[in-house]
């Protein structure tokens, strides 16, 4: 089965791996949990996310066209990034999200891939 897990994160953190000197330390953990992953074969692909201040929120409502700056609501979390991985179960997917750093500072969401329609 396939899983997307999304990695939420507090401004804060995702501010601290933007810096040029607090960033590469502060991505290590990213580094060996995706190198975790390569290695146990489970991912099929996935991307860090730019900053969520560099969003563009776009809504169409009343035939007329709105763009906002930024993600669509103010949260404690924003998405940061996200991985397909390919497990036999659910509870393997959640295994897996338990060791994502994203865990122990925001949340890590698992949902899976709904099938293609016929």
């Amino acid at each position: 089965m396939q899983f997307v897990l999304m990695f939420n994160q507090p401004t804060e953190v995702l501010e601290r791996q933007e810096d040029p000197v607090l960033g590469p330390p502060a991505l290590e953990p990213w580094k060996a949990y995706m190198d975790a992953m390569v290695g146990a074969g489970i991912m099929r692909g996935g991307n860090r996310l730019a900053p969520p201040w560099t969003a563009t929120t776009l809504r169409q409502r009343g035939g007329a066209r709105q763009v906002q700056d930024g993600p669509f609501a103010d949260s404690k979390e924003q998405l940061a990034g996200f991985v397909v991985i390919e497990v036999p179960s659910l509870d393997e997917a959640l295994a897996w999200a338990e060791r994502s750093p994203s865990t122990a500072t925001g949340s890590t969401e698992v949902r899976p891939i709904a099938p293609a329609p016929e």
